[in-house]
């Protein structure tokens, strides 16, 4: 006698087992071992496949992290045209900056002598650093000696790159020797370094220009302020974003690995096995701890200065090459290591 078919409400309540059972007794192919089905079971089943994400791009919820940077430029630049107040301010097209005269300046954050600017932007990467090292050695996800030395090689690698473009590199800093390599000098420096009343290096460095009491003029001047507040931000969105939602257990996406072998695997593979006893079930707001609810404050402090960056000062050209300068250090930290295994045997990844 023939069984009848199950309903599809007897159907819902069969295990998985049961359900892998049914599956391969029914298949023309049941029996050879290519057929079998493998279900696990958890507290909710799901059957879906992933595509293992490349790894030499970000993830999709990096690239659209990433994708914010330029959304925010261009709403910026967008507004800046929009704004009446904004069109009507005197603007001069050397300091690259409205008029810093209260009474002209259409906005608080269009000065540059602004709180937020003076004490958070100009001392940026100290903000920076004190929410990362506060997290580093405050959360239980990192607690292993190893992940802390590698994530403050990763710190390191990311201040060079800072000190690079914005202090010191071999003399000028990046930002400007792109000035100067771009035809721009430092006018009044210049007349005294021909009377011979000036030295050298005041026509060489955007600080001692200033302090020469010359101006820069004539040059592309790649924007410091996109470049620290891009770099800083998604520097510390990096270091505490993995250790978060993996310790959380909320991670919906993996970073993926090249091997010494050549094979793609996922970066979870390479969690130690001290790390993966340190995994609790919690929020991400709780796994965030002290030292990532600083990081996190200073992430929407950067933003916020992003955008007024964007409004207020700069033309839209050095503001995106401040973005593409911040976003090559970013790659060279977090990307590259993940298809060089010699590279990422020294510098680790955030979050294993």
């Amino acid at each position: 006698m023939d069984t009848p078919p199950r309903s599809g409400s007897q159907r819902r309540h069969m295990t998985p087992s049961q359900i892998a059972a049914q599956a391969s007794s029914t298949s023309p192919l049941a029996g050879s071992p290519s057929s079998k089905i493998h279900i696990s079971s958890s507290e909710t089943m799901t059957l879906r496949t992933r595509q293992r994400n490349t790894p030499y791009l970000p993830t999709p919820t990096e690239a659209a992290l990433l994708a914010g940077y330029p959304l925010l430029l261009a709403f910026g630049a967008l507004f800046s045209l929009l704004s009446p107040e904004t069109r009507a301010a005197p603007y001069d097209t050397i300091r690259q900056a409205h008029s810093q005269d209260p009474a002209l300046s259409p906005s608080y954050f269009a000065r540059k002598d602004n709180l937020f600017n003076v004490l958070f932007v100009k001392r940026g990467w100290a903000w920076i650093t004190a929410a990362f090292f506060a997290f580093v050695f405050t959360h239980p996800g990192v607690a292993l000696p190893a992940q802390r030395v590698r994530a403050t090689v990763r710190w390191a690698l990311v201040t060079t790159w800072w000190v690079f473009v914005t202090q010191w590199f071999f003399g000028p800093a990046i930002i400007d020797r792109g000035f100067r390599w771009s035809g721009g000098k430092c006018d009044t420096a210049s007349d005294a370094l021909e009377s011979g009343t000036a030295d050298a290096g005041d026509v060489f460095t955007a600080a001692a220009c200033k302090a020469a009491g010359g101006r820069w003029a004539g040059g592309h001047d790649i924007s410091g302020h996109v470049f620290l507040l891009v770099l800083g931000s998604f520097f510390l969105l990096q270091e505490v974003g993995w250790v978060t939602v993996r310790r959380a257990r909320s991670l919906v996406e993996e970073r993926s690995v090249v091997m010494h072998d050549g094979a793609v695997k996922g970066a979870g593979v390479e969690v130690e096995f001290k790390d993966r006893e340190m995994v609790v079930k919690q929020s991400v707001i709780e796994g965030l701890g002290y030292g990532g609810r600083l990081a996190a404050v200073v992430i929407g402090l950067s933003g916020w200065m992003l955008l007024m960056t964007a409004i207020y000062f700069h033309t839209w050209f050095e503001k995106l090459t401040g973005l593409l300068v911040a976003l090559a250090g970013l790659y060279i930290t977090y990307i590259l290591p993940r298809w060089v295994p010699a590279i990422r045997s020294f510098v680790g990844l955030p979050g294993i």
